[in-house]
């Protein structure tokens, strides 16, 4: 079973010594489409105070290649991420928090997040510090077109898998699951009123997965699910296509 997560907006900067000309990503299939995302982005950064962004976000990008790395899972922070890693509000004994051993070994085989720089990549990657979103424009560009042909040879490896969908929209439209692949969408929702949630729904997706990476025996089937949704006080209830997170 495979989990897929949005990425974060929010980051943490350093890392180790290494670079993205040192490692090499998982899916090196799509080293090509990568390469050219990369290009565009460089060129992009490179128009400066024309481009909109601040100093800062557009040094990153142009330095993100020889950048020090650190694994994705890390690299992202934010609600969802402060959640999979279960940490606390500032000040309190869990602030600093941070999945175990074995929780990361469980994230390196079922976690992939779906970034709009590198595409589909297991958890633990290795990654650098950048500034680019899905939403993100780049003149003359279409990323989406881009990125959804580049997953074709990837969906192929990962058939046979049952994937749960945590991408958010904007996500999931960079690299949408052929339909032959059994997959599900999560749809997180209020237990109280059966209203779909904002903020709380990057909290509630980063609580259920730090609970499927938690438990005794790893997740084969919905069934599974069900009881790590119970485990966290949530309820996962089956819609069609859609799993209902109640949180």
């Amino acid at each position: 079973m495979l989990f897929l997560l949005p990425p974060s907006e929010c980051k943490v900067e350093g890392g180790q010594g290494l670079s993205l000309e040192q490692v090499a990503l998982t899916f090196g299939g799509m080293e090509p489409a990568r390469e050219v995302v990369y290009e565009q982005l460089i060129r992009f950064s490179s128009g400066g105070a024309k481009t909109g962004m601040r100093e800062e976000h557009l040094r990153q990008n142009l330095e993100f290649r020889t950048s020090p790395l650190m694994p994705a899972l890390d690299r992202y922070s934010g609600t969802l991420y402060d959640a999979l890693h279960g940490r606390g509000l500032k000040g309190t004994p869990t602030e600093h928090n941070s999945l175990g051993a074995l929780e990361r070994k469980r994230a390196a085989e079922s976690v992939f997040i779906q970034s709009a720089l590198f595409g589909l990549i297991p958890a633990t990657n290795l990654i650098p510090n950048y500034r680019f979103s899905a939403g993100s424009k780049l003149p003359g560009f279409d990323l989406k077109k881009h990125w959804a042909s580049a997953h074709e040879v990837i969906w192929k490896r990962l058939e046979g898998n049952l994937i749960i969908d945590l991408r958010s929209k904007a996500y999931a439209e960079l690299a949408p699951i052929p339909p032959q692949i059994e997959h599900y969408w999560v749809e997180v929702l209020d237990s109280k009123n059966g209203k779909a949630l904002n903020h709380f729904n990057k909290k509630g997706k980063g609580q259920f997965v730090r609970a499927a990476l938690q438990a005794k025996q790893e997740s084969k089937s919905l069934s599974d699910l069900i009881a790590v949704a119970k485990s966290t006080g949530q309820r996962l209830e089956l819609n069609g296509d859609v799993l209902n997170l109640f949180v």
